[in-house]
């Protein structure tokens, strides 16, 4: 009885380890942006006029460039409040 329980216990704690071990690169995996051949290489300013909408302003070089993007907006905002 007592090796079935340990058994048990053995392979649960292995397969909760490897999903905590995973998790965080599956993460870091996701989050992970690449550039493309067109992206920017002058400086960006980031403009939101406001923060309850879902567009934001980009300065690059000598063009304003319009995004609609709430996610983005959000992250930007996020970040600027930090600390």
């Amino acid at each position: 009885m007592h090796d079935t329980s340990r058994r048990r216990f053995i392979g649960a704690t292995g397969a909760g380890a490897a999903a905590v071990a995973v998790a965080p690169v599956t993460a870091y995996a996701k989050d992970r942006a690449t550039r493309s051949r067109t992206a920017a290489h002058e400086p960006v300013v980031a403009y939101v006029s406001d923060a309850d909408s879902d567009e934001l302003t980009l300065m690059v070089g000598e063009r304003e460039v319009v995004v609609r993007d709430r996610d983005l907006v959000t992250r930007i905002l996020n970040a600027a409040g930090k600390e």
